[in-house]
């Protein structure tokens, strides 16, 4: 199964007020939550200076190994500066220290991009299928876009972008909901700016997507970053479990929990992480993670989390209700 996270502007504060417990824990059973986190690649070891790695995605190749996706760049934090994507691949999802390859997607000028954000990959149909954010000058249109590949290695721009939106439409996750798939994004009410949205549209093959729905609304509003960054939704046990990163500060991503996928409600959090872009994937084993990362973090960590200024990226089992 593949774990994504998409890209984000979450370092800007917002002034949301809730309470949470200590990161990664909280105190009421049956909510969402994590255990501790597995440190599972510094993307500074072997350079001569400190990178980062930020909003990311896991996918399982097809010998079975892992390969994560994700925005990178030297620090400090700079993220109209992020001009293509890590890619590193490890035996299995726990592997300390993973390898390094070339990256991948580098910002086309000729395809209108000044930087590339927050990658999804999925696979499907014989082949691999990567959504970013195209950055552009425009704040109000930036480009939802897609790349698909045989390999994990060698990838080709779909002729167009899908769609554009505001401000700073980002962040792409791809869920299949019975006959059609969902492309949830970080979105605004409207493109100059507004409510902080979880936006959707829907497709039945990947290419032809429809106009802007709204599966969660925040009850905030502004341009940059917001409360609905990174959002990533998973199925479990007739549930669906909304992921969105920096309610109150950097790593906190509070979790909602709905029988609809496509309709969440600010009463209904359930949960909370301690993440940055937190993605969820599933092992070989059938366990649940969490994963994170960011601005001086010091790489990818497995539990909850992914994001700037992390240092990495991480991963930590995860948790769900039992009822």
């Amino acid at each position: 199964m593949a774990l994504g996270a998409a890209a984000s502007i979450c370092s800007r504060k917002r002034n949301a007020q809730h309470s949470s417990d200590a990161p990664g824990t909280h105190s009421s059973d049956g909510l969402v939550r994590a255990g501790e986190r597995l440190h599972i690649h510094d993307p500074s070891i072997g350079e001569n200076e400190q990178w980062y790695i930020n909003d990311h995605t896991f996918i399982e190749g097809p010998d079975g190994r892992w390969h994560l996706f994700g925005i990178t760049h030297p620090e400090p934090a700079d993220a109209l500066d992020e001009t293509f994507f890590a890619h590193l691949s490890a035996d299995s999802l726990t592997q300390v220290q993973w390898q390094k390859h070339d990256p991948v997607m580098h910002a086309d000028p000729a395809f209108g991009e000044t930087h590339v954000w927050a990658p999804f990959v999925l696979h499907t149909q014989g082949k691999y299928w990567m959504f970013y954010a195209g950055g552009t000058p425009d704040h109000e249109a930036y480009q939802m876009s897609l790349a698909t590949s045989t390999d994990l290695f060698h990838w080709t721009r779909h002729p167009t972008p899908l769609f554009t939106d505001g401000f700073d439409g980002r962040d792409p996750m791809v869920l299949r909901v019975g006959e059609e798939w969902v492309l949830y994004y970080a979105a605004n009410s409207t493109p100059a700016g507004g409510h902080f949205q979880v936006a959707y549209r829907t497709s039945t093959d990947l290419a032809n997507w429809g106009e802007k729905q709204v599966a969660f609304q925040h009850p905030t509003s502004g341009t940059y970053g917001g409360p609905t960054e990174s959002p990533f939704v998973i199925e479990h046990e007739g549930w669906y479990y909304l992921f969105v990163c920096g309610e109150s500060h950097y790593t906190d991503t509070p979790v909602y929990r709905s029988r609809d996928p496509l309709h969440f409600e600010y009463s209904q959090r359930i949960g909370q992480v301690d993440a940055h872009a937190a993605g969820v994937a599933q092992d070989q084993g059938g366990r649940y993670w969490v994963s994170g990362a960011g601005w001086g973090m010091g790489g990818v960590y497995l539990r909850p989390c992914a994001g700037w200024g992390m240092g990495g990226v991480y991963l930590r089992p995860l948790q769900f209700p039992t009822s």
